[in-house]
């Protein structure tokens, strides 16, 4: 037997994982005394919870085809929202890499720049552009394509980031110019993973978009609003099942087409 078989496996302190369990188990416990969320509030109106359950059976089946029309938007919005954002995010992305813009000033002013889009939740763009370009699909896709390319840019830099150096070295050594260098060295290696994050960023925007209604930015999330509004709650079931139908369906599709993909 070798003597590296008989060598200890380092592991990490217990007294060290031990502290930092009972550390997070503070902050937790902390942050939710300091908010205000008592779990039995939750408890104390379980009965509510129920009536709203019973209330939304059985669903109203012949819902779904008053709601197809919208549903057909929501996906339309998420599809072209999805695309101008993925187009959007490519500048970004290579101007957020450090092997690609390298000098500090840019990539760090690109990634703060990044940053600030990413922190607006898609709601509040949604109701922005719903008050400039009125109640209307379109506010919901500008609202998606800014939304996406805050996801599609942020996960595409990082894996820009994490490339195979050598081509790009050799490119150099051989004269390739910038465009070169990025267009035959940078782009190969990472397209299966930008073509996944768009696939992956489309399937949020399908959720997101189905919600987007309850701003005035059109889809779905109109009948979501209504139906809630007038307390017709297996009207709201069937939406729910609905839109449940379509995610699931769209998760299977990119699934496969990630698949083959990577």
């Amino acid at each position: 037997m070798s003597k590296q078989a008989n060598l200890p496996v380092n592991r990490p302190p217990r007294t060290k994982l031990y502290t930092s369990l009972g550390l997070l188990v503070v902050i937790i416990t902390s942050s939710g005394l300091y908010i205000g969320a008592d779990p039995m509030i939750f408890f104390n109106n379980w009965g509510n919870m129920l009536d709203l359950i019973v209330q939304m059976f059985p669903p109203d089946w012949g819902y779904f085809a008053t709601v197809t029309p919208a549903m057909l938007d929501t996906i339309r919005m998420a599809l072209v929202g999805t695309t101008f954002g993925a187009i959007m995010s490519i500048p970004v992305m290579f101007l957020c890499s450090r092997n690609v813009a390298t000098p500090v000033w840019l990539h760090q002013t690109a990634r703060i720049l990044l940053n600030i889009l990413r922190t607006v939740p898609d709601l509040l763009l949604a109701a922005i552009f719903a008050a400039i370009l009125g109640f209307t699909p379109l506010a919901g896709i500008v609202a998606l394509s800014i939304f996406s390319i805050g996801i599609i840019a942020k996960l595409s830099f990082e894996a820009i980031e994490n490339i195979e150096s050598g081509p790009l070295e050799s490119m150099t050594a051989v004269g390739a110019n910038k465009i070169q260098w990025i267009v035959f060295g940078v782009v190969p290696q990472v397209l299966p993973q930008f073509a996944s994050y768009v696939l992956y960023t489309f399937e949020i925007n399908v959720r997101a978009a189905a919600i987007l209604g309850l701003v005035g930015a059109g889809g779905i999330g109109i009948f979501y609003d209504r139906a809630l509004s007038f307390f017709n709650y297996d009207q709201v079931f069937s939406l729910i099942l609905y839109t449940l139908l379509v995610v699931v369906i769209i998760d299977f599709i990119s699934l496969k087409i990630r698949e083959r993909l990577l």
